[in-house]
């Protein structure tokens, strides 16, 4: 039976805009180095930082057809996070299927599958993260299911969930930790900006983390070439 689950709970809203601004790198860090998406997911066109929440498709091979009934589903500032049952490297997705994101809110595209039209997409500043670049074209054929969880590249994106998407790749915050993320994601911003200025001013990690002792212990040892 496929499923679509309409009315979904989503993350705080205001932290789930608010993760964009710190980006994957932190976002990733900051939650305990949890949610990291495949590094084979990447975006189509450089430029682009997102953060929204989640509705999910699980779709079939080769098959774009639950893209359309998801679009209904969505609302502004949702990322769509398509999924196939099974590898495909089929172009599920457009410039047409982006022009009707755009027009519902929709943020972008994060999808383990194939993308084509990118020169039209990158017009839009419509953004897509995906498996790879594919004109091969996909049918309308087979159910699937929206708004359940799915598993994306190796994580599990469960609907209403934060997604952060930038150069750096993709990060899934589950939906009821979006607030205490944003709160960590502070905190280690302002721990990096001061350890930037002490390198900045030609400090060094060594001496700043104390490191000199725990690498003696490990057998490190430093040879004076002046004394060869």
């Amino acid at each position: 039976m496929a499923i679509v689950a309409t009315n979904i709970k989503r993350a705080d809203r205001k932290a789930a805009d608010a993760l964009a601004s710190f980006g994957v790198a932190t976002t990733h860090e900051a939650q305990g180095r949890v949610g990291l998406m495949a590094a084979y997911m990447r975006p189509i066109f450089r430029g682009s930082a997102i953060s929204g929440t989640a509705v999910t498709v699980s779709a079939a091979p080769g098959d774009n057809w639950m893209i359309h009934v998801a679009a209904e589903q969505c609302e502004p500032g949702d990322i769509l996070v398509v999924s196939p049952i099974s590898t495909s490297e089929s172009g599920y997705f457009g410039d047409l299927l982006g022009t009707l994101l755009q027009s519902r809110g929709v943020r972008g595209l994060i999808i383990d599958a194939g993308c084509r039209d990118v020169d039209d997409l990158e017009k839009m500043n419509f953004p897509v993260w995906s498996k790879c670049i594919s004109a091969h074209g996909t049918v309308k054929e087979t159910l699937g299911d929206v708004n359940l969880p799915i598993s994306c590249a190796g994580q599990i994106v469960n609907p209403g969930d934060v997604i952060v998407a930038d150069i750096d790749g993709v990060v899934v915050v589950p939906r009821l930790s979006a607030s205490a993320t944003v709160t960590l994601c502070q905190k280690r911003e302002e721990r990096e900006a001061t350890i930037r200025s002490n390198y900045a001013a030609g400090k060094l990690g060594l001496d700043l983390n104390d490191m000199r002792p725990a690498l003696a212990a490990k057998g490190l040892r430093y040879i004076d070439q002046s004394d060869l």
